[in-house]
């Protein structure tokens, strides 16, 4: 056996807190990885769900985490320089289809301003499949710093978030179609 690390115990947080809403018919998880990069050294694991009372099923919310090398040594490491670079870094991605109008993803990046606020970085990305005639739509919400165990609780909180901006993606997914 082995210690858990940060990454262990916030992965067993999130994974325990999501499984909970999914039993409860609140949310559809739909996919989970959970992996271990030999050659980097490297872990991540996300997971995606859907909010349970969708009426679109094409908005998906992914939370995932990740640690590298140097955050793992610098938690296992007792090297006193090394401390600041403990912990995992947090990804959070919204996925729908079909949106390239500038307007509407201008009015969905105020959507996600207002529930995640102005201070973080907030990427949206349209992928267009013409052989497929695909448009697929990425929001990204990014965090300028390393997550810890001290922030388990706002992990949990950020999930509640999450199904918020999932309710509100779909509600004006579902104004406009």
């Amino acid at each position: 056996m082995f210690d858990p690390t940060a990454f262990d115990n916030m992965k067993v947080v999130i994974e325990g807190a999501l499984y909970d809403l999914d039993l409860a018919g609140e949310i559809v998880i739909i996919d989970r990885n959970d992996i271990m990069n030999m050659a980097k050294m490297s872990r991540s694991f996300d997971i995606h769900f859907q909010n349970a009372s969708t009426t679109f099923s094409n908005v998906t919310a992914k939370l995932g985490i990740k640690a590298e090398l140097i955050n793992l040594a610098a938690e296992i490491l007792p090297n006193p320089l090394l401390q600041e670079k403990s912990g995992c870094t947090i990804m959070l991605k919204f996925f729908h289809e079909g949106i390239t109008n500038e307007t509407e993803l201008q009015e969905i990046r105020e959507i996600f301003i207002n529930i995640w606020g102005e201070t973080r970085q907030i990427h949206q990305s349209v992928t267009i499949t013409t052989s497929k005639s695909l448009v697929d739509n990425c929001i990204s919400i990014e965090f300028d710093r390393l997550i810890s165990e001290d922030q388990m609780d706002d992990l949990v909180e950020m999930i509640d978030f999450m199904i918020k901006t999932n309710e509100r993606l779909q509600s004006y997914l579902g104004g406009i179609r």
